[in-house]
Order: C-alpha cells, then sequence, then structure tokens
C-alpha cells in the first residue's frame, strides 16, 4: 500500500517554504490546501478548523512536522501531531 502524507506546520510564517517541500507529494496524490481554502477555512472557528484537519488526517498514513523558529507549542501544530 503506498504511504500517504499529512504535512504540519506553521502556516503563517512557514507557508512559503512548506509548499515547496508539501508539493513534492503531488508525486502520491496529495491534494494540497491552497492559500484562500486554509484562510476561508479558519474564518468559520475552531470547529470547522478541527473538522477539515480531521479530514485532512483522513487515510494518512504518516505525519511530516515541519518546524519553523515560532512553530514549538502553536495550537494546531499541535492539534495535527495529536490526532496523527
Amino acid at each position: 500500500m503506498a504511504r500517504r502524507t499529512f504535512y504540519s506546520f506553521h502556516y503563517k510564517p512557514d507557508n512559503q517554504r512548506a509548499s515547496q517541500v508539501r508539493n513534492m507529494g503531488v508525486v502520491e496524490g496529495n491534494k494540497l490546501a491552497s492559500d484562500n481554502d486554509w484562510d476561508s477555512i479558519t474564518k468559520k472557528g475552531d470547529q470547522a478548523i478541527k473538522d477539515w484537519m480531521n479530514g485532512q488526517l483522513d487515510g494518512k498514513s504518516r505525519t511530516i512536522v515541519l518546524i519553523g523558529a515560532a512553530t514549538p507549542g502553536r495550537k494546531w501544530v499541535n492539534y495535527e501531531i495529536e490526532s496523527s
């Protein structure tokens, strides 16, 4: 079975660098969230964010955490790690 990857990172400061790494997952058939998707999801509140993250984690067999200077202790990064 092919391994499917979920990438976790601190969005605002690290998105540009993380997108280079995430784009490697296109080969695996992973659908990436666009910047507009994430912005619209965050405006809907915490439960919408959790639901979206859970959907993104579904079917993934591994999680890679991309760590930047401000990543440790981030609420949603911690949630993704715990959920995966």
